[in-house]
């Protein structure tokens, strides 16, 4: 059973935590297992949630070991959760991270902002080359 207060979030793994190679595993996407172990961090539940299966899936999930990250389930609603023709396939998770969303995926760092609620730091007020040289 899960203790946490934080929302369970599903990830998906082939465009989302790497670059779309499907079958093979692409590169992490920029700033994915980063933000991955910070949510993690905060307490946040994750659950790979992913169309891969079998050898493929097994890649995968060592793949983010290597990087870190282990999950709390990988395709189920919860570690225990069997297979069953009875049993919905929809993970029961209450946000979906997916590259196959409306509008596609909007990157990690915006993600953690929405999560979180941090909003970017403002550029500093720096004075361009241009505006050293011919400006005072």
């Amino acid at each position: 059973m899960i203790s946490s207060s934080k929302p369970i979030i599903a990830v998906d793994f082939d465009g989302t935590i790497v670059e779309s190679r499907y079958p093979k595993i692409g590169k992490p996407m920029m700033f994915a297992f980063e933000t991955l172990k910070r949510l993690q961090d905060e307490g946040y539940v994750l659950i790979l949630w992913t169309y891969r299966s079998g050898k493929y899936l097994d890649e995968a999930v060592e793949f983010c070991k290597d990087h870190g990250i282990e999950f709390y389930a990988v395709n189920n609603s919860y570690p225990e959760e069997e297979y069953d023709s009875s049993i919905s396939r929809k993970i029961a998770a209450d946000i979906f991270i997916d590259d196959r969303n409306i509008g596609g995926f909007v990157g990690w760092g915006k993600v953690h902002q929405l999560l979180v609620g941090e909003q970017p730091k403002k550029p500093q007020n720096k004075k361009s080359l241009f505006d050293k040289i011919f400006k005072k």
